[in-house]
C-alpha cells in the first residue's frame, strides 16, 4: 500500500522529524529556515553535541540536545519514536552538511517512515554536490559512492563495480587515505581518467586540484601532508562497454574449465547448465567442454 505524506497539509497529534542541514564550513551558509526550525524544535539530535553546541551558540539557539551517532543508534531510535508519538518536534543534524548522507540518520528516517511519522527535509549544504558543480567534470549525471573501504583489496572490489559507468563518481575520503584511494582508482579506471580533489569547501583554505588520476597521485606523493575535509570526484568512463563487450573481456583469457567455473559463480548454476552455456558461446560440442571441465584426456 502506498504511504502518502503531505508534510504541511495534515494535522496530527504526533510530532515530526526535521532533517536540518548545517554548514560544511562557512557559518553564513546556514539558512534562515534552518535556524528557525532549530529554535522552535523541542529537541535536537546531534552527532556530536559539543560540536553542534558551537553552532547553536553562534545563532543563539537554546534548544536542548541529545546525542545520536553510530554507536547509540539502536538504543536511541525507540526513544526518539516514542518522543515523536508523544507530539514532540525533533530536529536532526549531522556535524556538517546534510543529515542521513553517509550518516546514522538513515536508520532513524527508515524507522519513522515505517511508523508513519512525518519526515521533513530542509535543503542546504552538501559537500559532494558543492564540489561537483565546480569540479569541471560532468554534472549531468553522477553517482554518489561516499566513503570507500579502508583496505586496498576491498576498495578495488568496490571501484570495479563502477568501472563501466559513464557518469561522474563522487567520493568522501580521509586525508591520510587519499593518496592510496587515488592509486586504487588509477588501477581500476586507468591513470589518464580525469579527476578533481576538493579540500576544505567553503573555508578559508578551500582548494580544488584538477588533473588526471596519475597527475593527482604525483602531486600527493610530493605533497604528503594533507589536512581538512576531503571530497574527490572521478570522471565517468568516456567509452563504456556494452554488456556483450564486458562479457567478452571477462572470458576471453579463460580456459574452458575456467569459463564453466565463471558461469557457475556468475549465474549461481550447477556444472551441467554452465557447460551447455560455454559450449554454445564457443561453438563447441558439449562433450568437448565436459571433458575440458572434468580434465578428461581425449583418446
Amino acid at each position: 500500500m502506498m504511504a502518502i505524506q503531505r508534510s504541511y497539509q495534515e494535522t496530527t497529534e504526533w510530532g515530526a522529524l526535521y532533517l536540518v542541514p548545517t554548514p560544511i564550513g562557512n557559518l553564513e551558509d546556514m539558512t534562515f529556515r534552518a535556524v528557525d526550525v532549530l529554535k522552535t524544535a523541542d529537541l535536537i539530535l546531534a552527532e556530536d553535541t559539543r560540536h553542534t553546541q558551537k553552532l547553536l551558540n553562534h545563532f543563539a539557539i537554546m534548544t536542548p540536545q541529545k546525542s545520536f551517532h553510530k554507536f547509540n543508534t539502536q538504543e536511541r531510535i525507540p526513544e526518539v519514536i516514542a518522543w515523536l508519538k508523544a507530539g514532540q518536534t525533533i530536529a536532526e543534524v549531522s556535524d556538517a552538511g546534510m543529515p542521513v548522507i553517509s550518516d546514522p540518520g538513515q536508520a532513524l528516517v527508515m524507522a519513522c517512515v515505517a511508523e508513519g511519522i512525518a519526515v521533513i527535509p530542509l535543503p542546504g549544504a552538501n559537500a559532494a554536490l558543492t564540489g561537483l558543480v565546480a569540479s569541471g567534470l560532468s554534472a549531468d549525471t553522477f553517482t554518489f559512492v561516499g566513503f570507500l573501504p579502508r583496505q586496498s583489496k576491498e576498495r578495488r572490489h568496490v571501484l570495479t563495480q563502477y568501472q563501466n559507468q559513464g557518469e561522474t563518481l563522487m567520493f568522501y575520503e580521509s586525508p591520510h587515505r587519499l593518496k592510496d584511494a587515488l592509486v586504487d582508482c588509477a588501477a581500476v579506471f586507468g591513470p589518464e581518467r580525469q579527476a578533481c580533489v576538493v579540500r576544505e569547501l567553503t573555508k578559508q583554505y578551500e582548494e580544488f586540484n584538477r588533473d588526471t588520476l596519475q597527475g593527482l597521485i604525483a602531486y600527493y606523493q610530493e605533497n604528503k601532508t594533507v589536512k581538512g575535509e576531503i571530497c574527490f570526484l572521478v570522471a565517468g568512463n568516456p567509452n563504456p562497454q556494452t554488456e556483450a563487450e564486458q562479457l567478452n573481456d571477462n572470458l576471453q583469457d579463460l580456459s574452458l574449465k575456467e569459463q564453466v567455473e565463471w558461469w557457475m559463480a556468475h549465474d549461481q548454476i550447477k556444472p551441467k547448465p554452465a557447460i551447455k552455456k560455454v559450449a554454445k558461446l564457443n561453438g563447441l560440442a558439449k562433450q568437448a567442454v565436459y571433458m575440458a571441465y572434468h580434465e578428461i584426456e581425449g583418446r
